[in-house]
């Protein structure tokens, strides 16, 4: 058997369990590992800061469900992806960050940007490890690949030490990795047809990862069996099509009140892959803990979320793809107690996401929504990062396929522009249009050069109100009229796209957006819109200064 380096060993453990891409940032603490990928298949994206490259191996790791790789020098790299660690870990992906180390003889001397990762990570990651050893790296990249992407998925973090990287040892591959699935018992999928035979006002709400097109599918043919409603968890919104006649809504920010009082009056709620945290359970108010009212089955791949907050009256250990595929093998009753619910039910969100309202000034974002829902193709993936602009996307754009959405769980401003450079990459074929605050886009703003770089043409869409926009509206309900540390001074977001030779416009009106977005399809480069909003079009169903008159009348 050959002798190579650790950083050969670990590019080829790569290769071998079929990393598509390696988002990263250069350092000098794993340059045996970058040679090593001098000479091998898989695409290498150099980005411009470790948080955008950590989001984009993220996102990557969200919409294709194999981890996304991202590898970050020692210390000032490792702080600065903790950022996307964050996010993988409470979105539920599956992402191994790499990360350079200082040399094996130099630990505890703080050397040169000395970190210990396994505190510094311990609490965010679902495994963090340091490889001695050379010949130990293909185990080591066994174990994160299974680790990633079993029960619930995460983060894991493998530090590198430098000298271990250029170690001479000689190493057999395991074989490749392969998804763990956790498959329902007979006597569970039968005690919950009994279940759904008896309930006569059930509601399912999907969520988390795990789950594939096929599952989607399964989990569509079951719902219609059984004319049971389906809603989606907070940011999970493609995991059922929006305009089927099952679909009750998203169970996130701004809920539709019609769902919010369906759920609450359900006597059954099957809850699927995902865990109901503090956005999609309203604060921890729609369900009782530990004990909800409600008849609370739920399922997920891993067995530490079932009874860690709410205690289900029926926990189904199995992964979202497992237990749908056997849901589908379930017989609805000769007669459906709720029969056409799901029918109301999609009705109450037809009429929730299809009423447009007015809001201040030239640009309408009612009118922007309707242009893309008018012209944007099914298979379109959208993507952003917090605020409040994302809650046009989330409550008037209709998501009718699988895999067509990347946003943070985890509400991380700057996500959009590295989720949506990554999804271009991994699907140049199909359109990806990214909406960012202005706020939001400037935390990763540099990462359009990446995009520019690959050539990744996405179309990102800069909401402009000159201002954090969330937090001068929370500002404004708990001290109105004190407006403190919200304001911002913006660039020229069109000018500075074409500044990287890309396209940018600039959109102060509803009717200019439609033929604008046409022009940059057009381009064939990457592209900015910046759009300029009325400062007082802060949500839509308030703005700035109604909801400071409801805060000065309460007070």
């Amino acid at each position: 058997m050959d002798q190579k380096t650790g950083g050969e060993l670990l590019v080829e453990a790569l290769e071998l369990h079929g990393a598509e891409r390696v988002f990263c940032v250069p350092g000098e603490s794993y340059l045996a590992v970058l040679d090593a990928l001098y000479d091998a298949s898989i695409p290498v994206t150099v980005c411009r800061q470790e948080g955008g490259a950590a989001m984009m191996a993220d996102a990557h790791g969200k919409l294709t469900g194999k981890p996304g790789i991202c590898m970050v020098t020692r210390g000032p790299g490792a702080t600065n992806a903790s950022a996307g660690v964050h996010v993988a870990a409470q979105d539920s992906t599956p992402m191994i960050l790499f990360v350079g180390q200082i040399d094996r003889s130099m630990r505890e001397r703080e050397a040169f940007q000395e970190i210990d990762y396994r505190q510094m990570f311990g609490g965010i990651a679902k495994w963090v490890a340091e490889i001695d050893h050379a010949a130990r790296v293909p185990e080591f990249i066994s174990r994160a690949y299974h680790v990633a992407t079993s029960g619930r998925p995460g983060p894991v973090v493998l530090a590198l030490p430098e000298d271990m990287l250029t170690e001479m040892a000689a190493a057999p591959q395991p074989q490749a990795w392969s998804q763990v699935e956790t498959h329902p018992g007979l006597t569970q999928m039968a005690d919950l047809q009994k279940r759904l035979w008896a309930a006569e006002r059930p509601i399912a709400i999907l969520g988390g990862s795990r789950w594939s097109e096929d599952a989607v599918a399964a989990f569509t043919r079951f719902a219609e069996r059984f004319d049971l409603p389906v809603a989606c968890s907070f940011r999970r919104q493609m995991l059922f099509d929006n305009l089927h006649g099952n679909y009750a809504g998203d169970v996130g920010i701004g809920i539709n009140p019609k769902l919010l009082a369906r759920i609450k009056a359900s006597d059954l709620v099957l809850l699927v892959g995902g865990r109901l945290s503090e956005m999609p359970s309203q604060s921890y108010s729609l369900f009782d803990i530990p004990a909800p009212a409600q008849q609370l089955v739920h399922v997920h791949a891993d067995a530490e979320e079932l009874g860690r907050v709410y205690r289900p009256a029926m926990a189904i250990h199995a992964s979202a793809t497992a237990f749908c595929k056997a849901a589908e093998g379930l017989q609805p009753p000769n007669e459906i107690k709720g029969a056409g619910e799901a029918a109301r039910a999609h009705q109450d969100y037809l009429d929730w996401s299809g009423a447009r309202p007015e809001t201040p000034g030239t640009l309408q974002m009612a009118g922007v929504m309707d242009w893309l829902e008018n012209n944007l193709g099914e298979d379109a993936i959208c993507t952003n990062g917090a605020g409040n602009y994302a809650t046009w996307l989330h409550r008037f754009h209709r998501f009718r396929r699988f895999g067509t959405q990347a946003a943070p769980t985890s509400g991380s401003m700057g996500y959009g522009l590295p989720a949506a450079v990554a999804a271009k990459l991994a699907f140049p074929d199909r359109e990806v249009v990214c909406f960012a605050g202005d706020g939001c886009l400037q935390m990763t703003l540099q990462e359009f050069g990446t995009a520019c770089q690959e050539g990744a043409n996405i179309i990102v869409l800069a909401i402009d109100n000159g201002m954090y926009g969330t937090i001068r509206m929370h500002q404004e309900r708990n001290y109105p009229g004190r407006p403190s540390a919200t304001r911002l001074v913006n660039p020229d977001f069109a000018a500075l796209a074409r500044s990287y030779g890309a396209f940018g416009e600039t959109v102060e009106t509803t009717d200019a957006f439609g033929p604008a977005f046409e022009r940059a399809r057009a381009a064939g480069l990457p592209a900015i819109l910046h759009l300029k909003l009325d400062p007082e079009a802060l949500t839509p169903s308030a703005s700035l200064s109604e909801i400071r008159a409801a805060a000065e009348q309460r007070n």
